[in-house]
């Protein structure tokens, strides 16, 4: 089942995360809410596999016990997921993670990214994006070329990836996404 949801993306240079805020416009079922989900960029956790105590740093990946639920966000113009972790041999296998995002096809200097001299031509135009976020029905406010859904993989091409280690429990699609705008100086990523 897919639920609507408005997607809020914000950040500050004085801070160095995203943060977002999800809000939905009709009835969602209480299931939804019932529980916190993760999908920090890195952790660490102190954690039990083959027999031993290990520290196990999550970069670029989202933990994946059984029953345990996570969110893996897809691009702006691209479905975003709650999933659940299963008891399988997959998920044994992958230390009981699974990814944070689809990841990216293209880096965010040759999208456009940076600022005066340092700013490349890039292959994906506004217009571009727009024209994608359109098809979407998605309402844009800010973000530059770099956070185009043309600079991501697909999220549903990678949770194929991930079968039998999780298991997709909802299905979101965003409506408006809100950032700062290409010209924003962030000390962190510029």
């Amino acid at each position: 089942m897919i639920f609507p949801w408005y997607m809020i993306a914000t950040s500050s240079a004085r801070y160095s995360t995203t943060s977002m805020l999800w809000f939905t416009k009709r009835r969602v079922r209480p299931s939804v809410w019932r529980s916190s989900s993760s999908n920090c960029r890195i952790e660490a956790w102190l954690e039990e596999h083959d027999g031993q105590q290990l520290w196990v740093v999550r970069k670029g990946a989202t933990p994946a016990f059984p029953g345990q639920r996570g969110f893996v966000g897809g691009s702006m113009g691209d479905i975003s997921v709650i999933v659940e972790g299963v008891d399988s041999d997959e998920a044994v296998q992958g230390y009981r993670s699974t990814v944070h995002g689809a990841g990216r096809v293209m880096s965010r200097m040759a999208a456009g990214r940076g600022r005066g001299k340092n700013r490349k031509k890039s292959t994906i135009s506004r217009q571009m994006m727009e024209d994608w976020i359109r098809d979407w029905s998605v309402e844009l406010r800010g973000a530059g070329t770099d956070e185009s859904p043309h600079c991501y993989k697909r999220l549903p091409d990678m949770l194929v990836h991930q079968e039998g280690s999780i298991r997709v429990q909802h299905t979101l699609k965003p409506l408006g996404v809100a950032m700062a705008g290409p010209d924003t100086h962030d000390p962190y990523l510029d």
